[in-house]
């Protein structure tokens, strides 16, 4: 799976403040995440996070 440092993903699973979105911060073995709702930052398995995706969004680069 693709993913890289900034681009915004779209959980299956809801974060407990509602939110879904999570920003990329850091990706390894671990992933660490931003809530795009909250704002709080947690890591987690690279496994658990690829088995959870639905969706991936990449922002646009700047020229």
């Amino acid at each position: 799976m693709d993913i890289r440092v900034g681009d915004i993903v779209t959980c299956k699973k809801n974060h407990p403040c509602g939110g879904s979105r999570f920003l990329i911060l850091r990706v390894g073995m671990d992933f660490k995440l931003r809530c795009e709702r909250c704002g709080r930052e947690i890591m987690t398995p690279r496994a658990k996070i690829e088995k959870n995706i639905k969706k991936t969004e990449r922002p646009n680069p700047q020229p």
